[in-house]
């Protein structure tokens, strides 16, 4: 059964309204309209700072995956906390310095690193490329020597450990498409230490997404070492280790991961025995996205119409599987607030189904509310893969998007019109 309950940051219930930071969260539906994404600033800025101060002394970079929410107001108030930035598209990049981040701050992931978007990171100065075959290494080298410029590389190893989650979002086993299989890293290592224009400064992995251990994390962390003192040995010093993000949040009760302090210790504790006084010479980098952007959001919906069937009872709301699409495509679960209670119905176990012609068209079922048309409900923890992945399907515009800080309220997306949808569309000619 889908929560009712919020384990959510800066958003909690006053005197039976459901707020985020000092405002109520139905002010913003009166006012913006649903579906509607609302974000807290005090949320995202906390959660990066939790890791980011976790280990004072300690040589730690926090490059925040933009891929989990790229929205400009989102990017513009990690860069201003000094966060670095882990993107995949040239999308990405000018993302980021739209919204005042720094080149010599952002890691450049991907697997399909295109020349165009190779030369565009070049040429603005990324800090390092996370590398993830040898035929684009090869084609980095190229492009690199062309340009006159040194690459800093990091090889994206895969360690083949299972990270235990969903497999859609599993990245570092053998059969996935993600980096480097780790009995060829070595070689490759010699390879980029060869070719003209690359500069070997990192090594890189990431296993997957949604982790709610640290076990996983931990045992991908040894085999990285192990590679990082092979290379020491063969003349190729790194100056960083990269352990990719993947750390997840709660959506269930049953969901613990560790805290975030605590999972930066305890990465650090075991750099510590396994490397020695070595390891005080050693950046950690992490690139967090859900567990930064997550629990900072939530999707607002309207109930239209209550549909109960001799089989289901369907709360017919109005966002859908083209603003929320993780609960069809992972299975994934979010908890489900009312905004306020509702005296006049009575609890019942609702699914919560949009109005896209999909039988799949669900966000949340199995709900245990009083509804009546109308009410609004909050989809918590939807600030992580929310937005970014919503579509347009059955022509429907985009929601817009809303940043809380304390009191204020800002409008950081306008909600998408037809003209917006048709843009750049032409008729044939008469």
């Amino acid at each position: 059964m889908t929560t009712a309950t919020t384990p959510m940051p800066t958003f909690n219930y006053r005197d039976g309204q459901l707020f985020v930071e000092e405002v109520p969260l139905a002010t913003l539906a009166q006012t913006y309209g649903t579906p509607l994404y609302v974000y807290s600033r005090k949320a995202l800025v906390d959660a990066y700072r939790a890791f980011a101060d976790a280990a004072p002394g300690r040589h730690l970079s926090v490059c925040y995956a933009i891929k989990a929410n790229s929205n400009l107001a989102v990017l513009d108030c990690l860069a201003r906390e000094g966060a670095g930035f882990d993107i995949v598209s040239s999308g990405e990049l000018q993302r980021v310095l739209a919204a005042g981040g720094k080149a010599a701050d952002i890691v450049f992931s991907g697997v399909g690193k295109t020349s165009h978007e190779l030369r565009e990171a070049l040429l603005t100065g990324v800090r390092c490329f996370n590398v993830e075959s040898e035929a684009e290494l090869r084609r980095l080298s190229e492009i690199a020597s062309g340009l006159g410029l040194v690459a800093p590389v990091s090889l994206r190893v895969n360690p083949d450990v299972d990270a235990g989650t969903h497999p859609y979002i599993s990245t570092g086993l053998r059969e996935n498409k993600f980096g480097i299989a780790h009995e060829r890293a070595l070689a490759t290592y010699r390879l980029a230490a060869e070719l003209p224009g690359l500069n070997p400064v990192g090594i890189d992995c990431h296993i997957g997404s949604q982790i709610t251990e640290i076990a996983p994390f931990l045992a991908a962390l040894d085999r990285l070492l192990d590679l990082f003192r092979s290379l020491r040995e063969a003349g190729i010093a790194l100056s960083h280790i990269d352990l990719g993000g993947g750390l997840g949040i709660n959506y269930e009760a049953s969901e613990t991961p560790p805290a975030r302090d605590a999972f930066i210790q305890a990465i650090f504790a075991r750099l510590d025995e396994q490397l020695g006084p070595l390891a005080q010479e050693v950046e950690l980098l992490f690139e967090f996205g859900r567990s930064i952007a997550g629990p900072a959001g939530v999707l607002l919906t309207r109930v239209e119409y209550l549909k109960p069937t001799e089989v289901r009872q369907f709360a017919i709301i109005d966002a859908a599987m083209n603003d929320l699409i993780r609960p069809t495509l992972y299975q994934a679960v979010h908890p489900v607030l009312p905004l306020r209670p509702n005296p006049e119905a009575t609890a019942q176990n609702w699914d919560l189904v949009g109005p896209v012609c999909e039988t799949g068209d669900w966000l949340a079922k199995n709900c245990e509310l009083a509804l009546s048309a109308g009410d609004v409900l909050a989809i918590g923890h939807a600030g992580a893969y929310g937005m970014v992945m919503s579509s347009n399907y059955n022509t429907r515009p985009r929601a817009a998007e809303v940043m809380v800080d304390g009191a204020s309220i800002h409008l950081v997306r306008e909600r998408e019109s037809f003209e917006h949808l048709i843009a750049g569309e032409h008729l044939l000619p008469r």
